[in-house]
């Protein structure tokens, strides 16, 4: 079956990171085509929390958002290993809760306003390059033709696959999140006005085994939900643990529902484990023709698991990109990588140093939290941050210039991992 006609661009997948390229690009004037394996609204199992520099980012949130349900909060609790807390107070909201299949659903809605088409249902699982264009095909046999593509189609993506930008995510690169998104009438943060987040959180606690703990548990409060998880990273679940991912998740609730953090029962039937990519960004997110953004790039922060806003802003930095390489012929990935490396790549690459770094030992997340607990200034920094009042450039220099070893480690372990990147990345060209 050949392709009816040749779109500017397609963007495949229509969650945060593909509905904001879309977005973007409709509103250029670039005819856009937006596909997705779902109809929406539809569920996506996800945290569901969004610091408020989303906002800053693209202001145009701020009016949407008044369409769904959001709960914003200023108060987070942070929790150590050793059962530790401190909490951390924000001026204004630092943080918003969203449901995904609501908030998916708005982004959409926002796409196509500026002019985006939609092709629900549709699910690519081929892809090509060519000289001139890219060709999709569904499953369904139906094929789409760009002139360039923006591949937001998640962890489980194929684009990036068929085109041979990743073979498979190592498990050292992804976390297992076991979540459920419960209506508050059956289970509540008896809370609802602080988000709950435990580093480091040993399983044993929730029933499991003792030698699973680099990790985390979460409780987020929403509008009329909770979302309530436990996550660890996927290697290390996989060699510690063979029980039912359902039963820590039970384990966890009956912990917090003894310490009061929890009110209520589990519901199975919201339960939804799902995998995230926690080691960084692909090392080559994009080709000629084809830019990949949000977690089918990896673009997630490797400490906290946030994947929202960065797919967000990697989305709408592959759609200026792509809208400069049509414009004006230039590679389209040497544009994106620029950006993107500009905007969030010291920060993607920090926080992967910094899951490392402290769940090498996690005695240091305790020493993380009692520093969170006296270090009333640099708390008020991240604050700041989270809500977009001052850039994570200015954060770090903040946090070094206070800590002149934190900036060495950091230095040091950078290194390394781009070290061992072009170790693997000269490997993988020698072998190939």
């Amino acid at each position: 079956m050949a392709s009816a006609s040749i779109h500017d661009a397609i963007v495949v997948g229509a969650g945060p990171a593909g509905a904001t390229a879309a977005r973007r690009l409709a509103a250029a004037g670039i005819r856009t085509l937006l596909l997705d394996r779902a109809a929406f609204p539809r569920d996506k199992a996800c945290g569901g929390a969004i610091t408020t520099r989303a906002l800053a980012r693209f202001p145009y949130l701020s009016a949407a958002l008044k369409r769904i349900p959001t709960h914003w909060i200023s108060r987070l609790v942070l929790q150590g290993p050793s059962g530790r807390s401190a909490e951390l107070r924000s001026n204004g909201p630092a943080v918003l809760t969203i449901r995904r299949v609501e908030f998916d659903a708005l982004l959409v809605s926002l796409a196509r306003e500026a002019g985006a088409e939609l092709v629900e249902a549709t699910d690519i699982h081929d892809a090509r390059e060519e000289t001139d264009r890219v060709c999709l095909r569904a499953r369904d046999g139906r094929t789409f033709d760009a002139r360039m593509v923006v591949a937001a189609d998640g962890v489980h993506g194929i684009v990036s696959r068929r085109l041979g930008l990743l073979k498979a995510w190592p498990r050292e690169r992804l976390a297992i999140d076991l979540m459920e998104e419960t209506p508050s009438a059956t289970l509540r943060a008896a809370d609802s006005g602080a988000l709950w987040v435990s580093y480091g959180f040993p399983a044993s606690s929730a029933g499991g085994p003792r030698g699973l703990t680099e990790g985390y548990a979460y409780v987020f409060p929403k509008q009329a939900h909770v979302n309530v998880g436990i996550g660890y990273l996927a290697q290390q679940y996989r060699t510690n643990y063979r029980g039912s991912a359902y039963s820590l998740q039970q384990g966890l609730i009956g912990r917090l529902r003894g310490a009061g953090i929890l009110d209520g029962t589990s519901s199975r039937q919201h339960f939804t484990p799902f995998l995230i990519p926690v080691g960084g960004p692909l090392r080559r997110p994009g080709t000629a023709r084809v830019l990949v953004a949000g977690d089918a790039g990896g673009f997630v922060n490797g400490f906290s698991a946030e994947g929202i806003y960065y797919a967000m802003v990697s989305g709408d930095l592959a759609a200026a990109s792509v809208a400069d390489a049509l414009a004006t012929r230039r590679p389209a990935h040497s544009l994106y990588r620029g950006r993107w490396h500009g905007e969030i790549g010291t920060e993607l690459d920090d926080a992967v140093v910094l899951q490392r770094l402290l769940f090498e030992d996690t005695r240091k997340i305790d020493g993380l939290v009692e520093a969170a607990a006296t270090e009333t200034p640099l708390v008020e920094a991240v604050t700041r941050w989270a809500r977009g009042v001052e850039t994570y450039a200015a954060l770090r220099r903040r946090i070094v210039r206070r800590n002149p070893l934190v900036g060495i480690v950091l230095g040091a372990m950078l290194l390394q991992k781009r070290f061992a990147a072009t170790q693997a990345a000269v490997f993988q060209s020698e072998h190939s």
